[in-house]
């Protein structure tokens, strides 16, 4: 399935507008993954956890978008956005990562 952020699919014209789709993930950050990237952030250094945290959520959040396109019978989503959030439980922190387009059929 193509998925693009753009209004259009590259050299393919759009015959049907099927509908917004989205998908989204929560991911819970823990404990010792908070205190190391403290640290990191201390000394100057990337915070490979919670990059290696976001990109699982973005990856699952688009697939949910996708299967959600894909049950509606498109071959596209169109003008996607991606939104990163945390969100501040009595638990802990979570992060939060959300997508949505335009499913789309094409020619």
């Amino acid at each position: 399935m193509i998925v693009t952020t753009t209004d259009g699919a590259p050299g393919r014209e759009v015959s049907e507008s099927m509908g917004v789709v989205a998908g989204e993930a929560i991911l819970g950050v823990n404990i010792f993954r908070d205190l190391f990237a403290g640290i990191r952030d201390i000394i100057g250094e990337r915070s490979g956890g919670y990059q290696k945290a976001l990109r699982e959520a973005r990856e699952h959040a688009m697939a949910d978008m996708q299967a959600e396109a894909a049950a509606l019978g498109a071959d596209a989503v169109i003008g996607v956005d991606i939104d990163y959030e945390a969100v501040d439980t009595q638990k802990g922190a979570m992060l939060l990562v959300s997508c949505n387009g335009t499913a789309v059929r094409l020619r």
